[in-house]
């Protein structure tokens, strides 16, 4: 199994979890996040002041699979993130090594 942890443009989440959705992958977890990479923020206008912001909004998308459907996720999340600019994101693949469904017990991918 494996943690799928993808940080993206927030508006571009609908599109990525209807995706994800219609190839049968239902569980995730969504946190909003602050962050920067090689954008290192942005410059607005406001009141006639220029304003940094160097922590931008992003959402996090954290989704734990079967080693066979990393591929098809990470595609899937890659095609419908994107927009070609700088800002897109980034996805990290993290081993996992167990999983248990606290209501039944079921362990390992049977969790999932």
């Amino acid at each position: 199994m494996k943690k799928i942890e993808a940080i993206i443009r927030a508006e571009k989440l609908g599109d990525v979890k209807n995706a994800l959705e219609s190839k049968g992958f239902y569980g995730m977890t969504v946190t909003d996040v602050r962050g920067r990479g090689r954008q290192k923020g942005i410059q607005l206008q406001f009141k006639g002041r220029t304003m940094e912001i160097d922590l931008l909004p992003k959402v996090k998308i954290e989704i734990v699979v079967r080693d066979e459907d990393v591929e098809e996720v990470v595609e899937l999340i890659s095609n419908f993130a994107r927009t070609g600019n700088v800002g897109d994101g980034k996805i990290f693949v993290i081993p996992v090594e167990n999983a248990v469904r606290i209501r039944t017990g079921e362990r390992g991918d049977k969790a999932l």
